[in-house]
């Protein structure tokens, strides 16, 4: 007679050969650089070279916008959005490290930024509200997600009808902690992402890339692996 214990055994074993679901998102063909710091460069000296105001010129930010800036880090562009979009205007900056953002909370408060939430994502889902945003900011932090494909794939719909997805970085191997501006077409094209405007910026090594959608969003395992 089966026991008990010896029929939840069988049933224990019968799982270990189970197979495991086969994850649809490709991995990327090229290094992911680590994330080191909360933040790119020293907020003075990046004032002085105009970035912030330079880039949300670029990006059309207007007062009214709901924009999220992912991958926040101190807030150096959470903090200069608030004002450029106004009361009825809305910011939400997201970061994957808890005390990043519980950091970056802190600051808004500080500096009684009402018009702007803090919430913690997902190395490869920052979570945000589908249909919500006019822009979306990645900031000097690309090369750091992990699995892209997944990350764009999960934020696409996240944007209003005409809503953009700005990215800065720096011209160089994701290894050296920035993206070739061709990998970055090619892995933003793997998701239906057109590009729409791209500028260099005044540090010389950086630059300013805008996307928009185009076309339906592909099932995960049609999207295809740009090399670095």
């Amino acid at each position: 007679m089966w026991t008990r214990a010896s029929l939840l055994a069988l049933a224990l074993l019968a799982g270990c050969g189970k197979p495991q679901a086969k994850d649809p998102f490709p991995l990327p063909d090229r290094p992911v650089a680590p994330i080191v710091s909360p933040r790119y460069s020293n907020e003075d000296e990046r004032d002085k070279l105009n970035e912030a105001s330079t880039v949300m010129k670029l990006g059309d930010v207007e007062p009214g916008m709901t924009v999220a800036d992912i991958g926040a880090g101190e807030g150096y562009y959470t903090v200069r959005l608030a004002p450029l979009v106004g009361k009825k205007g809305r910011v939400l900056a997201e970061d994957i490290v808890p005390q990043t953002r519980d950091n970056l909370a802190r600051r808004v408060q500080r500096d009684n930024l009402d018009n702007v939430a803090v919430k913690l994502g997902m190395p490869s889902d920052p979570q945000l509200p589908d249909g919500s945003f006019d822009r979306i900011f990645m900031i000097h932090m690309y090369h750091e997600i992990e699995r892209p494909s997944e990350f764009l794939w999960n934020i696409r719909p996240d944007l209003k009808p005409g809503g953009r997805i700005v990215v800065v970085d720096a011209d160089r191997p994701t290894a050296r902690h920035g993206t070739p501006p061709r990998l970055l077409v090619c892995e933003f094209g793997a998701i239906g992402f057109e590009l729409t405007r791209f500028e260099r910026l005044a540090d010389t090594q950086s630059y300013f890339a805008q996307f928009e959608p185009r076309g339906p969003r592909p099932a995960p395992e049609q999207i295809k692996v740009c090399s670095a």
